[in-house]
């Protein structure tokens, strides 16, 4: 410990000002002191003289300090303030001090959250409304769900709780209602109409961003302008606003130029084959109350027939005839007010309408194809190289269900190849295909390799009831039929993030999932 003199020499007890003299911080911790509570237990300070009084050495950084007044001081009582927080003070008095201002302020918080909460409003119930609680009230944040009520000791500390950061499970909502939906669905429809502006503004520009309609599109687009977002995306349309009718009029006309000039070939000897087999596997598609109605049998047919002729390099393939069905879809419920797309009706649709629809969908198809046409040309190799990088993948990244699969002689031909021949359209039900197809448009090579990714994510999320399973019939069959006819489109967002999380780690290094 220093000596008094030299306490004095270091803080200085005159009057003149030290440039950056220390400003007292009050709180919770080191209250104000209170001139009537502390004056017996503070020591009278001696009187320090005003003048300057001149040390034997005086340094020339000291005589600049002593000549020179600071400007920013607040006033004349803080030579004393710094004098009295130097001396020592009864520690049992600071922490009696400290605990009751910590009890003001709590009493204080307390009371405007209290007046704050509505009232429920009378129901006509038999027994008269309960009264909240204090388990009832709103959890604000971690730091007010640990401040003590008035009714407790605030001597001793209370420990926070995990769940006491969370809302209770018969909180009470800022509308009034004791409903958790009521809120959320509030928000979530606010949500959507702010997405669905955003889409509207980017759409109804002179020249539409591209780049910003992907990002925008990555999580999901809204029914009302899913149309003109997929024709935009797949590169259909252009990002000019004027140049679209001219452009959807030009090729409208040559598809229909197509129809007339190859249709009537399709019994011719060269042709028949590939005709026939189309027609066999259309009944075959789902979902049935859409594919088997007779005008969306024919349209099928000849967009189908269409392509195959005007891509001899791989022709008809089984598994290309899945991927019209989104497309059609989309762009008829453009005229349906419909929520249900499984069982579109278009009986109500005029014939104009779906010849326009037609077109659409063949060229849509036609540029979903341009970057997968290695998949359906001969042995579809393909196919082949992403089914083994798959197997790679999963090697990786889940090592036990490999093995588990390995161990029970399950190859992933047998089980990934309709995976990646139907981009996954025969496992999930049609409105969670639409929901994938919204990010596969909005990501580079959506559809060629961001799907690999995809399908690696959709294999570990079955991860425990393939491990349970012990049997290899058992093993393929589960993995043949797997149980998503109630997945909706939050389980689609969920398996998109996992998907996007394996492709930032592995897209950029394919030898991390090369053994």
């Amino acid at each position: 410990m220093a000596s008094d003199g030299a306490r004095k020499q270091f803080w200085k007890r005159s009057n003149s000002k030290v440039p950056g003299s220390i400003q007292h911080v009050y709180g919770a911790q080191h209250p104000p002191f209170d001139p009537l509570l502390h004056g017996t237990l503070l020591k009278s300070a001696p009187k320090v003289p005003t003048t300057p009084v001149k040390a034997k050495r005086v340094s020339t950084f000291q005589e600049f300090e002593s000549n020179t007044s600071d400007a920013w001081d607040a006033g004349e009582d803080d030579d004393e303030l710094l004098a009295m927080a130097t001396e020592s003070l009864n520690s049992e008095v600071v922490m009696e001090t400290a605990h009751r201002v910590l009890r003001n302020h709590s009493q204080r918080q307390s009371q405007p959250s209290q007046k704050e909460m509505p009232e429920p409003e009378p129901q006509p119930l038999a027994e008269p409304p309960v009264p909240l609680s204090g388990d009832l009230r709103l959890v604000k944040s971690v730091s007010e769900s640990h401040t003590p009520c008035p009714s407790e000791s605030t001597s001793d500390p209370v420990p926070l709780q995990r769940s006491q950061s969370l809302p209770h499970s018969a909180t009470v909502s800022l509308s009034g209602t004791s409903d958790p939906h009521a809120l959320g669905g509030s928000n979530l429809s606010m949500r959507e109409t702010s997405r669905l502006d955003k889409f509207k503004q980017l759409l109804a520009g002179p020249n539409t961003d591209l780049d910003e309609l992907r990002k925008l599109s990555w999580s999901g687009i809204p029914k009302s302008v899913r149309p003109m977002t997929w024709k935009l995306l797949s590169g259909y349309l252009p990002a000019n606003v004027d140049r679209r009718p001219a452009t959807l009029q030009r090729k409208q006309k040559e598809y229909f130029a197509f129809i007339e000039h190859y249709y009537n070939s399709r019994n011719d000897e060269a042709h028949q084959d590939t005709y026939r087999q189309i027609h066999i596997d259309i009944p075959r598609m789902s979902p049935e109350a859409l594919i088997l109605q007779p005008k969306v049998t024919e349209i099928f047919e000849r967009i189908l027939f269409i392509w195959a002729i005007r891509h001899p390099a791989s022709g008809y393939v089984q598994g290309i005839n899945d991927l019209v069905t989104p497309f059609f879809v989309v762009f008829i419920c453009e005229y349906i007010d419909q929520e249900d797309v499984d069982g579109v009706d278009v009986s109500s649709v005029p014939a104009e309408v779906l010849r326009n629809i037609e077109a659409d969908t063949y060229w849509c198809m036609s540029k979903l194809l341009d970057g997968i046409q290695d998949n359906y040309t001969f042995a579809q190799p393909g196919i082949q190289m992403k089914v083994k990088m798959l197997e790679e993948l999963v090697s990786r990244i889940d090592e036990r269900v490999h093995r588990h699969l390995d161990g029970h002689e399950v190859r992933y031909l047998q089980f990934a190849f309709r995976w990646m021949n139907n981009l996954l359209m025969r496992e999930l039900p049609l409105r969670c295909t639409i929901r994938l197809w919204d990010t596969y448009q909005s990501e580079p090579e959506g559809f060629s390799h961001f799907h690999l990714y995809v399908c690696a994510a959709f294999l570990v999320r079955w991860r425990r009831q393939i491990l349970e399973e012990r049997d290899f019939q058992e093993l393929l069959l589960f993995l043949q039929n797997l149980p998503t006819a109630h997945w909706d489109d939050q389980d689609v967002s969920l398996l998109l993030a996992e998907a996007y999380r394996l492709k930032f780690a592995f897209a950029d290094a394919p030898n991390h999932y090369k053994k």
